[in-house]
């Protein structure tokens, strides 16, 4: 009884998010940099502005019928921890913590530490001291056989600076991250849909060429380029899930989650599918085509001289949202991971006065620091995306697991559509991770590894536990 007292006693994370602040977490966290970035690295793969812009919406209603899914999910155990949580439950604590494992090695931290580099990069913009082209010191280097170019910039203190200070923010209450989320995000959007309408009534545009197949592209070659840009997609629109992960501070999580998911990803659909149809009214797909930064050349374009420094305002107020809100809802599943004996028990502990899980977003900081120091974190980030989309389709897969396992569970909103809604979501999926097979398999197989790795970790972190106990 004593032991139950003591349990009760502990401090505990309060529910104090509302729908405004849920829906601007989950907008900024996915609106980040990639949609300024990932549109000409499609051009030239699919040379046809109706195919990109059917990947955009392909993608986005992959992400929505997610969302739909995830919901019911959400609304069922609305607990700290998100996808971890229902993968323990529906399919046992290895599972669950083979996503926490991969989360806290590359996932999340992996986007802390690209999200804060490419601040950086945009920040050298207005301040080149301070920019990734102020470099200190360079070096290439072999490790078993394979070479690597290592570079120390400037932009690289300003990408660790960043990360602890938002980290810090986070660490003295929700409050003030869910105030960053929500004007960053506020910001965001409405400079977005500033572009879009300036945009539509610029007279530097030109009507967009609804060519099917301008460049007589083989059938084959046209379909394997879709894939490839559907994957391209998935990455900029993914990030969504990432809310439930607060579940356990969200007000009625039963009403709140399934509304915010819909209205986030379905507005993020909108907004993406508008900014690439200005995209390809302001550049032909030929000129677009390699260009990473297409953002940054339709502005010039619909702006003038002035365009670029609005388009680099922009993607630094995009990215600092995008991290923040990462910071936020990253550090919840490694504490829900801690409170089951599955990770470092001081991510298990609640700080008494802020009700935030301190040490867990300090653990994140720290290795999110070291991989935008390493200079490897793009890798990383590429390796996990196939582990990624394999945690996806078991979450998914969840809502079947745990309708069979947990029939009596109050599920306050189930699937829309179902199970049509979560089988295109899950089909989807797998159809992806196929083509990352052929298309990148070191990447795909490297995701497999990596998620592997956790395997005797697993055991080990169980071992201790049971020991402890």
């Amino acid at each position: 009884m004593q032991k139950v007292t003591d349990e009760q006693e502990e401090p505990e994370l309060i529910r104090q998010l509302g729908l405004f602040d849920t829906t601007m977490i989950i907008m900024g966290i996915v609106i980040g940099s990639g949609i300024f970035l990932t549109t000409g690295m499609m051009a030239k793969v699919i040379p046809s502005a109706p195919l990109i812009l059917l990947a955009w919406l392909v993608g986005g209603l992959h992400a929505l019928t997610g969302a739909l899914t995830y919901a019911e999910l959400g609304a069922s155990m609305p607990k700290a921890g998100g996808q971890y949580v229902y993968l323990r439950e529906a399919y046992g604590p290895f599972v669950g913590f083979l996503y926490g494992w991969v989360s806290f090695l590359v996932y999340l931290t992996g986007i802390l530490a690209g999200l804060s580099i490419g601040f950086a990069e945009y920040f050298g913009y207005f301040f080149p001291s301070l920019g990734t082209g102020q470099i200190f010191f360079e070096t290439d280097f072999m490790v078993g056989g394979w070479s690597f170019h290592y570079v120390f910039s400037a932009g690289h203190i300003v990408a660790v600076i960043l990360i602890l200070s938002i980290s810090g923010i986070n660490y003295f209450g929700v409050f003030f991250g869910k105030l960053i989320s929500n004007v960053s995000s506020t910001i965001k959007i409405s400079a977005i849909l500033l572009f879009i309408v300036f945009g539509l009534f610029s007279t530097e545009t030109r009507p967009l060429d609804l060519t099917i197949n301008p460049d007589q592209i083989d059938f084959g070659t046209l379909i394997v380029g879709f894939g490839i840009a559907l994957i391209a997609v998935s990455w900029t629109i993914g990030g969504w899930e990432e809310i439930t992960f607060v579940a356990g501070e969200i007000k009625e999580p039963s009403r709140t989650l399934p509304r915010a998911l819909l209205i986030g990803t379905g507005g993020i659909t909108i907004l993406y599918l508008l900014i690439n149809y200005i995209y390809l009214k302001a550049i032909p797909v030929s000129d677009m085509a390699g260009v990473t930064r297409v953002g940054e050349q339709v502005s010039n374009v619909i702006f003038g001289d002035v365009g670029a420094g609005l388009l680099a305002a922009a993607v630094v107020i995009s990215i600092l949202g995008s991290l923040n809100g990462t910071v936020l809802v990253g550090p919840r599943v490694y504490y829900a991971m801690a409170r089951d004996g599955l990770f470092f028990k001081q991510a298990a502990r609640v700080h008494p006065k802020y009700h935030t899980p301190g040490w867990a977003i300090l653990m994140q900081a720290g290795w999110a620091c070291l991989l935008a120091l390493s200079g490897t974190f793009e890798d990383l980030i590429t390796f996990v995306t196939f582990a990624t989309l394999m945690l996806w389709v078991a979450a998914a897969s969840a809502v079947f697991k745990l309708r069979r396992k947990y029939p009596d569970l109050p599920r306050p909103y189930k699937t829309w559509g179902y199970p049509f809604v979560p089988i295109f979501f899950i089909a989807a999926s797998l159809g992806i991770m196929i083509n990352m097979l052929f298309e990148t398999p070191m990447e795909a197989l490297a995701g497999i590894l990596l998620t592997a790795i956790g395997i005797p970790v697993y055991f080990m972190w169980r071992k201790s536990s049971a020991i402890e106990r």
